[in-house]
């Protein structure tokens, strides 16, 4: 470059700051603006007195996609990052029987031996299968799909019958497990991109497989930690973080965007935008209506979505016996997925998740306390449901699950502090359009060449980054959406992709 660009980044979530990292190493001016007091997005901390929770994501799938970020800036993730492999990865609980997962094969197969009827019969043909099915699909999640061109990449075409249009994660797994319980210890990964496993597509039966193939992490003082790594490379690179600090809108002129409106009035230039706010969020509030036609406001909302989920962050006094990781299935699981995703109204009989990082992370909360983090799938605000009326109640209903599935005895005369985050706030005060917390659905009909694209196809010198775009939620992908941008953008300026100019 003659002369260094300037590129602004909306938003310092996962996707942004990944953009920021790469693009900063490039040589580039790089300008984040966020919101928050804190860097991270939904991956930045919730702090309650000397107890810490990570807002959103709070393990690491496919570790080796961040450490392959850090690479190209010419740094290495553990300098910045302690990472903790879990082993277990966490555990199951059904109406009448539980289920650790391990990575560790042997020690899986000996689980699902004690565990179910069919033993672990099917197994090892999941693994190849699928473990083919992700060689010959992870390549094309990496590529841009700005144009039709790309689309039809003979990567791609090579690839399609390992699509599996006809089948859904649920039915895929039918090859190799006959019980339903069964096949919902290798499908309720779903929930990670906010899908039901009987809609989901079957491609994404590799969820699964990666955590079987490579583990899952936790990192040491929580996964907000990777966001603030982040923000150091982007600094030591010469970057520059604006919290505290909203962006009102995109500046446009004649359909390209030249820089941003902040919040207080002050116009800044830029030579590119990478947008990281939620993408239809940023649609229907960071621009003109009349600027957009395949994505105007009318047709942002008609886009599907995926479910919410309501969040009880709660700081305790006591430590409870509760692995790292604690899924529990409702007793009629799939009348509780109708309900999310289909009926869209409240179930008695829920799913839910618990983190309990304590056992294995010291820094989160004081010495004999714990830091628990609790997550319930919801439907969206299309279920018109009033949150400010039943969030009291769905509170109550939360602590005796807690109580009778987990054990988790008098845990109300243990709560010195909680936050809670419902669908609705999901929407009011992070930005996340009809609180839909995985963005976009994933269905096939809005992946690849027909989710917005990374360079954006309705505004020039705009870019997207994050779960609402190419190749879609979970950070790993998020980490990918930004690679994707930095190099479209490093190739429209002539820049070497991973070298400082």
């Amino acid at each position: 470059m003659s002369e260094k660009k300037h590129i602004v980044i909306v938003g310092a979530g996962p996707g942004g700051l990944c953009a920021g990292m790469l693009l900063s190493r490039c040589g580039f001016n790089v300008t984040i603006f966020d919101k928050n007091a804190e860097v991270g997005g939904r991956n930045r901390p919730i702090r309650l007195g000397e107890f810490v929770f990570d807002t959103g994501p709070t393990f690491l799938l496919m570790k080796h996609v961040l450490d392959e970020m850090f690479a190209h800036c010419g740094k290495n993730s553990a300098d910045y990052l302690d990472f903790i492999k879990l082993d277990p990865m966490y555990r199951l609980l059904f109406s009448d029987r539980a289920v650790n997962v391990y990575s560790d094969r042997d020690k899986m197969r000996a689980e699902l031996t004690g565990a179910f009827a069919e033993g672990s019969a099917g197994y090892d043909a999941y693994l190849q299968q699928e473990g083919q099915r992700f060689e010959k699909l992870y390549p094309c999640i990496q590529r841009d799909y700005s144009s039709l061109k790309a689309f039809f990449s003979l990567d791609l075409l090579r690839a399609l019958p390992c699509l599996a249009l006809n089948h859904s994660v649920f039915s895929n797994l039918g090859k190799y497990f006959k019980e339903e319980k069964m096949r919902l210890v290798f499908s309720f990964q779903s929930k990670y991109l906010g899908m039901s496993p009987w809609d989901c597509p079957a491609l994404f039966t590799m969820l699964s497989y990666l955590e079987h193939e490579y583990g899952i992490y936790h990192v040491k003082g929580g996964l907000n930690k990777i966001a603030a790594a982040m923000a150091e490379v982007i600094t030591e690179q010469g970057g520059i973080i604006h919290t505290g600090t909203a962006v009102e809108s995109l500046l446009i002129k004649n359909k390209v965007v030249s820089g941003v409106r902040l919040q207080d009035g002050s116009e800044i230039a830029a030579d590119e935008v990478v947008v990281n706010a939620d993408f239809a969020y940023a649609m229907t509030n960071l621009v003109e209506p009349t600027e957009l036609k395949r994505y105007s406001p009318e047709k942002v909302k008609k886009l599907e979505y995926s479910c919410s989920t309501f969040m009880l962050y709660l700081g305790l006094d006591t430590r409870y016996d509760l692995p790292h990781h604690s899924i529990a299935f409702a007793e009629d699981y799939t009348t509780n997925i109708k309900n999310i995703f289909g009926n869209k109204i409240l179930s008695k009989d829920f799913s839910f998740y618990v983190q309990n990082a304590c056992v294995s992370d010291d820094t989160l909360a004081p010495t004999g306390k714990s830091a628990l983090y609790v997550l319930v799938p919801m439907p969206n605000n299309d279920s018109a449901i009033d949150w400010q009326s039943v969030c009291a109640e769905m509170r109550e209903q939360v602590l005796d699950t807690l109580e009778t599935r987990l054990n988790l005895t008098g845990i109300r005369e243990h709560i010195e502090c909680e936050k809670i985050i419902t669908p609705q706030t999901w929407e009011t005060d992070e930005h996340v359009f009809k609180g839909a917390t995985f963005s976009l659905s994933h269905k096939f009909s809005q992946l690849l060449y027909w989710r917005p694209h990374n360079q954006f196809q309705e505004l020039g010198q705009c870019y997207l980054v994050g779960g609402g775009t190419h190749p879609g939620s979970g950070l790993p992908t998020i980490y990918e959406s930004a690679h994707i941008s930095a190099k479209l953008i490093c190739q429209k300026h002539g820049v070497s992709f991973g070298l400082a100019s």
